[in-house]
């Protein structure tokens, strides 16, 4: 059965989008991300109010975006999987947050969502493209004959690696470790590679 190997992007492969825009603005509230809040629609809901509230539009967050790299050591890492075998990232991203970040990364597949903006620039709301994505996914991989194996760092990667025949860790917060102790943790791109191909 060949291998297919699914990642989530930010924590793994780019910093987060989010903590770095908060960072940028110094608006602490946006550093929460899915590594504190498993309840998706109630960050993404909290996200855009603040938002509103300090008049920030799109094109505020995609400046921020067109500033960040890769992990240290993420590029040679994907580099290196998509030489060994096929990869799909498997985000709770946005395709508006995305190009700058997939380009740096030499444009691996990316499954993710959309945010809604009016022609200001104001985001007023997001599309998923079906709820637990990244779970529903790794399920259909499998339902075509892949074995997946997968790794995440947030809440929101959970339901992925459980459905995944292999789910791994990476750099996640304790809580989330805490709480799923089933699931490998690593470190490193090297442990990581390690967990996910051995």
């Amino acid at each position: 059965m060949p291998l297919l190997i699914t990642l989530d992007l930010e924590g793994v492969l780019t910093p987060e989008v989010w903590i770095a825009f908060a960072d940028a603005t110094g608006i602490p509230e946006l550093r929460r991300t899915t590594r504190d809040e498993p309840d998706y629609d109630l960050l993404m809901r909290g996200r855009i109010e603040i938002l509103d509230r300090h008049g920030l539009r799109l094109p505020d967050i995609q400046r921020v975006i067109a500033t960040l790299d890769p992990l240290p050591g993420a590029l040679e890492f994907i580099a290196r999987l998509r030489e060994t075998t096929q990869v799909i990232v498997l985000s709770d991203t946005f395709a508006q947050f995305a190009a700058p970040l997939m380009r740096k990364l030499g444009y691996p597949t990316l499954f993710c969502h959309e945010l809604v903006v009016e022609k200001s620039g104001r985001v007023v709301g997001y599309t998923l493209r079906i709820v637990d994505s990244k779970r529903c996914a790794v399920e259909a991989l499998r339902a075509l004959g892949y074995r997946v194996h997968s790794a995440g760092d947030s809440y929101n990667d959970t339901t992925m690696l459980a459905a995944a025949d292999r789910g791994v860790l990476f750099r996640c917060p304790d809580n989330v470790a805490r709480e799923f102790p089933q699931f490998a943790r690593t470190q490193t791109h090297e442990e990581l590679w390690d967990a996910l191909m051995r």
